[in-house]
């Protein structure tokens, strides 16, 4: 049975640097970054790695894995999740994200799920949601 959630998380770090760039072009980068989760998913501090392109200076795709230990509605663990992101001229970041076959630990051994959020320039709560199984 898949079970949602859902609740916000705050960034706590965010650490960006420009590995290249194309003159006139796309610009790449890499950043670190640092989370606190709460509602359905409670972890204290995630780890984040990111890798950005930037179409113009505002607007891009970015890719990235984050690990999360605390607890996912009561049961502790920790998991990892994939994420695929869009951002316009706006700056709002459109996510999508999935969790990472066999990152389950703990009690959240054979978790699957996907998740979603929409991150809006200079709201500080993030809203996410997540559908997932465990077992």
């Amino acid at each position: 049975m898949t079970t949602h959630t859902a609740g916000t998380f705050t960034y706590t770090d965010w650490d960006e640097t420009t590995v290249g760039r194309n003159p006139d072009g796309a610009r790449l980068a890499r950043a670190t970054v640092s989370n606190v989760f709460s509602g359905g998913i409670a972890a204290e501090r995630t780890s984040c790695v990111y890798s950005i392109t930037y179409l113009t200076e505002k607007t891009g795709v970015c890719r990235g894995h984050e690990l999360l230990n605390g607890t996912l509605d009561g049961r502790r663990g920790g998991f990892v999740i994939d994420q695929y992101a869009t951002f316009g001229e706006d700056g709002t970041v459109h996510c999508t994200f999935e969790v990472v076959a066999g990152s389950g630990t703990g009690e959240l051994t054979g978790l699957t799920g996907t998740g979603r959020y929409t991150a809006v320039p200079g709201e500080t709560a993030v809203p996410y949601t997540l559908d997932y199984t465990v077992g």
